[in-house]
């Protein structure tokens, strides 16, 4: 038997479509997505020799630093070449500017144009108030996650 909690997460997805997007913006994302395609994994200078160094990045600052010197067999840097193009920096995957919500009262900041995300730390039942909520205000919901169905 199917919850009701389910179905609504079901219609959710199929009642609210994302705004469209202008072509230009088309052009723009496809550029970022092969430019992302050919980016590096920027890793922190000596985070593959040690466990206790995290490898998310910092700038290499060493005065020695072979890293920081750009020589060869050393991980690439971070450089102002690897930026996607500025109109599209920082929207979602489809082009949309994001609005990450954690509860149902943060519904209605979304302004039209934008996408709701759904926050990773949102628990079953709140998660399913915000779908419905989203619904009622014909929100596109960019991660409808699919909601376990209630036991019987």
């Amino acid at each position: 038997m199917v919850s009701e909690e389910t179905t609504a997460v079901r219609e959710q997805k199929e009642v609210a479509r994302a705004p469209e997007i202008p072509s230009e913006f088309k052009h723009l994302l496809s550029i970022r997505k092969s430019l992302k395609a050919r980016k590096p994994a920027f890793r922190r200078q000596e985070s593959w020799r040690y466990k206790r160094v995290s490898p998310s990045w910092r700038r290499p600052k060493g005065i020695d630093s072979k890293m920081r010197l750009k020589l060869g067999g050393r991980p690439k840097s971070v450089e102002v070449g690897y930026r996607s193009p500025k109109e599209v920096r920082g929207l979602s995957g489809t082009g949309h500017p994001e609005k990450l919500v954690s509860n149902v009262s943060e519904l209605n900041e979304v302004t039209e144009g934008e996408v709701v995300r759904v926050s990773g730390t949102v628990g079953q039942r709140k998660r399913i108030a915000i779908l419905e909520k989203a619904r009622s205000l014909n929100l596109h919901v960019v991660n409808p996650r699919r909601v376990r169905e209630a036991e019987s």
